[in-house]
């Protein structure tokens, strides 16, 4: 009873948030307040015990607090917690992406469906008309062409005739409404092959967009275009980073605005980073994907013509299997399409969630303050710490990993987004990016990583005291808690994706030796390799993992 009434008083905090939003011209999507609400709530700063009951000022100071928030134009902390939501709230995997889009497109047949499954024609006209919704059925499920495109019409009737003449109508309203359903897929599969094949050959088929080309051109262009979006971004996160630093050695003392505002504009950036770098992942995927099936699609097309070759008529038993190998083939095609669609789309409308940062520290405003500093990026400042390693034997109980003993070492799920440890704890949330050769830290089945050696042998001796203070700073600043991946210390907070799909599998370390040990060859969770090719998608794929993307890395439009 307790619990309902708690729900029923924060449903109702949230609602009263939105709706004093709205007043004030702000419309505030109800998942950005419910976030709010917790990261007020979680601030030490404003003085709320999460273990007692709120009373009514607290209530009020919380609806306070939660709208002046939410109408801070000038503040990049809010603007990150908007992208992430936004992130969470809208992408998915490509599984289960596709799931849906496939969800949808049986939804949208439903009725159709039903029409042919459920008639009882008798007459010729009646099993005329039931015979010309399974030609509707068949090009709307293929996507080969519309209903009401009379050509297209032609071509799948007199494909789906070749298979499946209207005399069988009367044996195939006899089935099972299971069997029909079935019966009316494998048709789609059928034709939709016949109908390739004979666009191939230059039979018919101009209705047909060229899948393969399209998602040559596209790919290509949303890579670029992703990569431009990232690159910035990372130049952007670099000079902050840089004058960040040089504040905490007192060499920018007075920058207008000062650190905080920096340090948040610095997180707005590498959270938009992390999520460009999971989306550009995904169009690599596509790439590969659309890289295998292009050659499949080939063989399967020779291997029909050799099959077919001048013959009045072939097997079905021969032909048949072929045919709807190249419907899948296909059906696959027109998903990465979507996929990459979607991709793209999320890519773009992240954008609109930087503009605080780019109006509080303008082009000249950053060029004047960064006159003397040193900008590294990430790639730079690791390599200037290759080579130093931790040396194990000044440490007795802490366990070290490093790339020659550990043989899933680049798997391994660092934490804080591969940041170092140290530095943000003990630097007012400076983001400096570890890096894992010098030594990960083993604590309490989690890894750490260090941006120098320095850092690693001051964390090692007392590791929870620093995580402590990098769950007090998440605290200040609530898009930590996603940016540095903290759901496990904030439960509450855990991003919609993630609750949704479950925790992810923590990886162990497999210990490299010399022994002569059978190996369990299954030890790793299993994961879908389609390729093990070095290929430029799988080269590109390692370069986002260590921050270098060069804009003139990849395939070119068209190629």
């Amino acid at each position: 009873m307790a619990h309902a009434q708690a729900e029923s008083v924060i449903k109702n905090i949230i609602r009263e948030i939105g709706q004093e939003c709205a007043i004030k011209g702000q419309t505030v999507p109800e998942t950005l307040v419910a976030f709010m609400v917790k990261a007020v709530v979680l601030d030490p700063e404003n003085n709320f015990n999460v273990d007692r009951t709120l009373t009514k000022n607290d209530v009020q100071k919380l609806i306070k607090l939660c709208i002046d928030r939410l109408l801070d134009t000038t503040n990049p902390s809010l603007d990150t917690i908007k992208m992430q939501v936004f992130f969470d709230m809208n992408y998915i995997n490509r599984v289960e992406l596709l799931n849906e889009q496939h969800h949808i497109v049986e939804s949208r047949l439903a009725s159709v469906t039903r029409e042919i499954t459920d008639s009882r024609a008798r007459t010729r006209e009646e099993l005329e008309s039931v015979y010309r919704k399974i030609v509707s059925y068949v090009l709307l499920r293929s996507g080969l062409g519309s209903p009401t495109d009379i050509k297209a019409v032609r071509e799948a009737t007199a494909a789906l005739q070749s298979v499946f003449p209207q005399t069988e109508m009367g044996v195939f309203l006899s089935l099972t409404k299971k069997d029909k359903e079935r019966q009316l897929k494998e048709l789609t599969m059928t034709v939709t092959g016949i109908r390739l094949f004979n666009k191939d050959t230059g039979k018919g088929g101009e209705s047909i967009d060229d899948m393969p080309a399209i998602l040559n051109e596209a790919i290509p262009a949303a890579t670029q275009s992703i990569d431009a979006e990232l690159h910035a971004s990372q130049q952007m996160a670099h000079r902050y980073t840089a004058l960040l630093e040089s504040v905490h050695e007192n060499l920018q003392g007075n920058i207008q605005l000062g650190s905080n505002m920096l340090k948040e504009a610095l997180f707005n950036v590498r959270q938009h980073e992390a999520f460009l770098c999971i989306i550009l992942s995904d169009v690599i995927t596509c790439a590969q994907e659309v890289e295998m099936m292009q050659k499949q699609f080939a063989a399967q097309m020779e291997h029909l013509k050799s099959i077919v070759q001048a013959k009045t008529a072939v097997p079905t038993s021969q032909v048949f299997p072929v045919f709807i190998a190249l419907a899948n083939l296909w059906t696959s095609f027109q998903d990465e399409i979507i996929l990459l669609s979607f991709l793209t789309n999320i890519a773009v409308n992240l954008h609109q969630f930087l503009g605080t940062h780019l109006q509080l520290f303008p082009d000249e405003m950053m060029e004047s303050h960064l006159e003397g500093v040193t900008v590294k990026s990430d790639q730079q400042r690791i390599e200037e710490t290759m080579g130093i390693k931790v040396d194990v034997s000044d440490f007795k109980e802490q366990e070290w990993l490093f790339p020659e003993t550990t043989a899933n070492f680049d798997q391994l799920q660092i934490q804080y987004h591969g940041f170092c440890a140290h530095t943000f704890a003990v630097k007012d949330g400076l983001l400096l990016p570890g890096n894992p050769t010098i030594g990960i830290l083993k604590h309490k089945e989690k890894f750490y990583a260090f941006n120098s050696k320095e850092s690693a042998y001051i964390f090692a001796p007392n590791p929870d005291k620093f995580i402590q203070l990098i769950i007090e700073k998440a605290k200040e600043n609530a898009e930590l808690i996603q940016l540095l991946e903290l759901h496990n210390q904030f439960e509450s907070l855990a991003p919609y994706t993630q609750v949704r799909s479950g925790d992810k599998h923590l990886l162990k370390p497999i210990t490299k030796c010399d022994s002569s040990t059978q190996t369990d060859t299954h030890i790793l969770p299993p994961t879908i390799v389609k390729s093990y090719e070095w290929n430029e998608w799988e080269l590109r794929r390692k370069a986002i993992k260590l921050g270098v993307v060069p804009a003139s890395f990849g395939m070119q439009p068209g190629k």
